[in-house]
């Protein structure tokens, strides 16, 4: 097994294009409320689990600093998508526009919510990638399943406790407030289980292909190296 380098292969640049695509996926699709059964989510629940996922296959094949990379990537492309989607929505409409309204709904992100958003995304996905990276060396890379759901308990846990009262405090009532956090991490986390087998083959694949398997030993955890790869 080679050890990091600077360099970034094909597949992870792949996995952080699809890393992107989902958190922005998530952003346009949390503007709907869906019914699956009694439960009511998001329609951003769909996709936005994925992230984590890939944020924990990349951790695992190529370690904690590339991980960074990626998070960091992730967040100055969904910031880029939000900020244009806010001009445009600013801007006023063309006289024979008539959907302000629907436009509006998808891509008029109040600030309170963007910005609980944003600063829940980057505490939840780094003390994800952190708690994977810790495991793996504690564990010698065994035990990836396990180490796959606990860093996501952790970091969407993480996510859901920043998101929630910045965003909804004052509009949730107190008394519900943990209850949808609670459901949530819930939910995210029986996401990751049921994926999990397709997460394992992945890993492996990838591994083999690369002939990558970072240990995180002796390395910086600050978050912003962002350009530290070796």
């Amino acid at each position: 097994m080679k050890t990091e380098n600077k360099q970034v292969s094909v597949l992870f640049m792949l996995f952080g294009i699809l890393f992107c695509v989902c958190l922005i996926t998530a952003n346009v699709l949390e503007t709907k409320q869906i019914s699956i059964g009694a439960i009511n989510i998001t329609g951003g629940l769909l996709v936005f689990p994925v992230s984590y996922i890939i944020n924990d296959c990349v951790c695992e094949v190529w370690g904690f600093r590339k991980a960074r990379l990626l998070i960091w990537s992730g967040f100055a492309m969904n910031l880029i998508f939000v900020a244009f989607g806010a001009l445009a929505d600013a801007i006023p409409g063309a006289p024979y526009w008539h959907n302000d309204e629907g436009f509006h709904a998808i891509f008029g992100l109040a600030p309170r919510i963007a910005a609980a958003s944003f600063v829940a995304f980057l505490v939840g996905s780094f003390i994800n990638a952190y708690v994977m990276s810790r495991m793996k060396l504690s564990s010698h890379g065994k035990h990836f399943s396990v180490r796959a759901v606990v860093s996501t308990l952790f970091g969407e846990t993480a996510d859901s406790l920043v998101f929630f009262p910045l965003a909804l405090s004052g509009v949730v009532p107190a008394g519900e407030m943990m209850s949808l956090i609670l459901s949530q991490v819930v939910l995210k986390t029986l996401y990751e289980i049921v994926v999990l087998p397709i997460t394992v083959r992945v890993v492996k694949k990838v591994k083999e292909h690369d002939g990558t398997d970072v240990y995180d030993e002796g390395i910086s955890y600050n978050i912003w190296k962002v350009f530290k790869l070796s």
